[in-house]
């Protein structure tokens, strides 16, 4: 009897325990509590100091870094846009990660993974405050703190094997100072090419996680492992000095930089249509490459002629060969008087194969309009031309290291061994003050050698962007630039003709060691004047 005894009383602690660990966790999880109470809400003055320091981290963070600004405007702004901006958000996540998903669940034997809902609730996202940094660099730097306790609707179902699986994320809270750096400012919209984003501290992130309608980080011990573990691995991968870099524009394509030469060669016209009322035609040609602001190239004029030869040949530059064409126009010239259009015509870049003559044979139109173009029929004659297109190789294509932070040009052939080329750019100046004018320019003194900008009249914040060199047989290691900023007047009768708004002395130690320095000097003798310079050492090794 003691034997059943013994045997039943371990069976029923076994199934005691199981019974009681379910039912504690389903109370665990699901019970409310009823008893809770309303907040005591009290003044900041009556709150005791230990209060007062339990709400210090609730306090915008412009509050305690006066550097921060305030960025209310942003925040009402995407307060009205948030409805929108979930719909735009969500579409393009399920855009986005559907092929990453469909390429991945093979290896693991799943069927499918869909989001099932997918919100990101009512609730947008605040910056608590904005610092933006001041560089010399082309570069916009910002550190916007952003705080978010959202609460978005996340159900992602999982089907394997016949069977379906869901998990939710409710109750988002996401704390983090990322600093956002956008470089280089390029001359195209939106103006930047790319952007670099770290995080300057480890995210603060806080979320629930439902499995099959339980909420999983409720269990002791798996919410503050899982969090910890998602906080170190986004702190591994983007915590500052690492980045995350996202491309926004191609460089060659954002700074216009030439890629090519095409190499035109005009030959010959036929059967051009006839301008002026006594006499044949004087026809000549313009060329040029769209969205290109230099000046055409003509070729030589044929007097008295409707079916001239040329063989005159051009080089012209080419930017972007997949947008830019080759644009195409014969003149009848006129001693007097505007030039009478003959005809036109375009060949886009993107038709012509690199490194391949192609001779073509273009009917001139009146325009590029289609109704003009179907009437015209040839009957302007036509142009004969021969296009090569040569792209740039790599080696040879044109760098500016000021730009994208490569490595400093060398020094040109015939540099001596051991010295260098030192390089003066004079940028911009600011708050200059003149006591009877302002027509600043740069006078820039070095090893006896003087050297001058342009002169910009009336202005207090001249820009030269004028660059000087000095070729050295040794580094300046102990040697000082001097510059000066003087302005000049013309005008007859003044007592001061000419005086100085300040000047800086530069010791070049620094850039022979940098390789390259861009600074900004406050001018002697000068209130509140300041001069940009950027000063390279280059050296033929």
């Amino acid at each position: 009897m003691g034997f059943f005894s013994s045997i039943f009383g371990l069976f029923g602690f076994g199934v005691g325990i199981s019974v009681g660990l379910v039912v504690g966790y389903f109370f665990f999880i699901y019970f409310q509590p009823t008893d809770v109470q309303d907040p005591d809400i009290r003044p900041l003055a009556e709150q005791d100091s230990e209060s007062l320091q339990r709400l210090l981290s609730e306090l915008p963070i412009w509050v305690k870094h006066p550097d921060f600004d305030r960025v209310d405007w942003l925040n009402k702004f995407i307060e009205y846009m948030w409805p929108y901006l979930d719909k735009a958000i969500c579409k393009t996540v399920k855009e986005a990660t559907a092929p990453m998903i469909a390429e991945q669940i093979p290896q693991y034997k799943i069927d499918a993974v869909e989001f099932e809902t997918l919100t990101l609730g009512s609730l947008p996202p605040t910056f608590q405050g904005m610092k933006v940094y001041t560089t010399e660099e082309k570069e916009l730097i910002m550190e916007p703190a952003l705080k978010w306790a959202a609460n978005p609707n996340v159900t992602v179902a999982v089907k394997a094997f016949g069977l379906k699986a869901t998990a939710q994320v409710v109750d988002l809270q996401v704390f983090i100072l990322p600093r956002v750096t956008m470089k280089p400012l390029v001359p195209s919209f939106p103006c930047f090419a790319n952007i670099y984003v770290s995080l300057m501290e480890k995210p603060h992130v806080d979320f629930g996680l439902k499995l099959v309608g339980a909420d999983l980080m409720s269990i002791p011990g798996l919410y503050r492992f899982a969090l910890e573990i998602i906080k170190d691995q986004v702190a591994n991968m983007y915590l500052w000095p690492r980045t995350l870099d996202i491309q926004v524009l191609d460089i060659a394509k954002a700074m216009r930089r030439p890629v090519g030469i095409l190499t035109v060669k005009v030959l010959r016209a036929t059967k051009l249509k006839k301008k002026d009322l006594l006499g044949a035609s004087d026809p000549y040609v313009k060329l040029r490459v769209s969205e290109d602001k230099l000046p055409s190239k003509k070729t030589t004029v044929k007097h008295k002629n409707l079916n001239p030869e040329w063989n005159e040949e051009f080089n012209l530059v080419v930017k972007d060969p997949q947008a830019q064409a080759l644009e195409l126009h014969v003149y009848d010239w006129e001693q007097v008087g505007k030039h009478d259009k003959m005809g036109m015509n375009v060949v886009p870049l993107k038709e012509l194969p690199p490194d391949e003559p192609k001779t073509m044979n273009l009917n001139l139109v009146k325009s590029l309009d289609a109704i003009d173009s179907q009437n015209d029929k040839g009957g302007r004659g036509q142009l004969e031309v021969e296009l090569t297109y040569k792209p740039f190789k790599e080696e040879d294509m044109p760098t500016e290291s000021n730009d994208f932070g490569k490595s400093m040009e060398k020094a040109p052939e015939g540099t001596p061994a051991g010295g260098g080329l030192l390089v003066i750019i004079v940028h911009e100046a600011q708050d200059l003050e003149g006591k009877n004018h302002n027509n600043p320019f740069v006078r820039i003194l070095f090893k006896g050698d003087e050297r001058k900008t342009k002169q910009i009249k009336k202005s207090r914040e001249p820009r030269w962007q004028e660059e000087f060199q000095f070729t050295l047989p040794e580094p300046p290691t102990n040697d000082k630039l001097h510059v000066e900023v003087i302005s000049s007047s013309k005008r007859i009768g003044l007592l001061h003709p000419k005086e100085s708004l300040g000047y800086v002395i530069i010791n070049l130690a620094d850039v022979v060691t940098n390789k390259r320095i861009n600074e900004k000097y406050h001018l002697i003798d000068s209130k509140n004047g300041q001069i940009q310079i950027e000063l390279q050492w280059r050296t033929s090794s």
